[in-house]
């Protein structure tokens, strides 16, 4: 009897032409660490009274599909889910392509993302996927990866592919090493962490309907967020808290010319931390800083990705 294992798992990815309802060619696999996406469906317990002691038979509530996938922040893979994030990005260039996506589109496109596990068989199609939320973490060491949080309209299950045959790009993926970060276009330094956290704010559409699903997830306030860890060596990121005035940070990673990721955020604020003194080591910071709609541009955040994929 087949037993079902991560390593053999597979996830394929599409964009919809109409939401929930997935197309029948154009998939990519892609490369995942890890996933929650799936769904759900609790019972809930009799209230009857006059029937016993023993319960009656519990009846169904209502379906929620949803979950996470980690993703490594690659070279190529990265902007399919920067789509799915931001929107359909300005692609310019010829041979090398730089793919340009902004905050702020008031329309958001699906996916139809199907998990395999060929050893049961088991192939469930999500349809209706948005992305709710992407985030990631910098640090001096470690995997590189990205969080998805996506919200999905329903589940169906196979025991054959519905993806048909599948396409993949080049996994070439970023790593801690490349990256760094600059404030207001100089270097940042004495930075021990960082966390980047966009969020769509999406509304669940919850309609009474026979399949249970629900009719669609409509684009809330958008939030960019994060966290800094710092050791305290001056007083510049302190002051600007004081101060109460934006600065422009910029997340990157770069493996030459063709292959880069930059993420800026044009108006970041900064909360006055508490300085602590713990003991003898080191004296270090946290900013748990907030972004807003910037003058100029007048949005969120920037996210370009450079590489040689002809269009997303």
């Amino acid at each position: 009897m087949a037993r079902a294992h991560g390593a053999r798992a597979q996830m394929a990815l599409a964009f919809e032409t109409v939401y929930g309802t997935a197309p029948t060619t154009g998939f990519r696999t892609v490369p995942f660490a890890s996933t929650t996406l799936g769904s759900e469906q609790p019972l809930i317990a009799s209230e009857l009274l006059g029937q016993g002691r023993d319960p009656l038979a519990p009846i169904k509530d209502a379906v929620t599909a949803d979950g996470d996938v980690v993703v490594p922040i690659d070279v190529e893979n990265l902007g399919l889910w920067l789509k799915a994030t931001f929107g359909a990005p300005t692609t310019s260039g010829t041979t090398t392509k730089t793919h340009t996506f902004q905050s702020g589109n008031w329309t958001l496109p699906s996916m139809a993302i199907e998990t395999a596990m060929p050893e049961v068989p088991r192939y469930a199609m999500y349809t209706g996927c948005m992305c709710d939320q992407l985030s990631w973490q910098m640090g001096r060491s470690g995997l590189l990866t990205a969080t998805a949080r996506l919200v999905a309209q329903g589940e169906t299950l196979a025991v054959a592919t519905a993806a048909g045959t599948t396409t993949a790009l080049a996994l070439q993926r970023f790593g801690h090493f490349n990256g760094s970060i600059t404030r207001n276009g100089a270097a940042l330094g004495n930075i021990i962490s960082a966390e980047v956290t966009y969020s769509n704010g999406l509304d669940r559409i919850e309609t009474i309907r026979a399949d249970g699903k629900i009719e669609g997830a409509d684009p809330g306030m958008a939030a960019l967020t994060g966290r800094m860890e710092v050791r305290f060596a001056d007083t510049t990121l302190i002051t600007q808290a004081l101060d109460g005035t934006p600065c422009e940070l910029v997340f990157a990673w770069s493996l030459g010319a063709s292959a880069s990721f930059t993420f800026t955020v044009h108006a970041v604020y900064l909360p006055r931390p508490r300085i602590e003194i713990p003991g003898p080591q080191g004296i270090q910071a946290t900013f748990d800083w907030q972004a807003a709609k910037a003058a100029s541009p007048a949005r969120l955040c920037t996210a370009v990705l450079v590489n040689t994929v002809v269009g997303y």
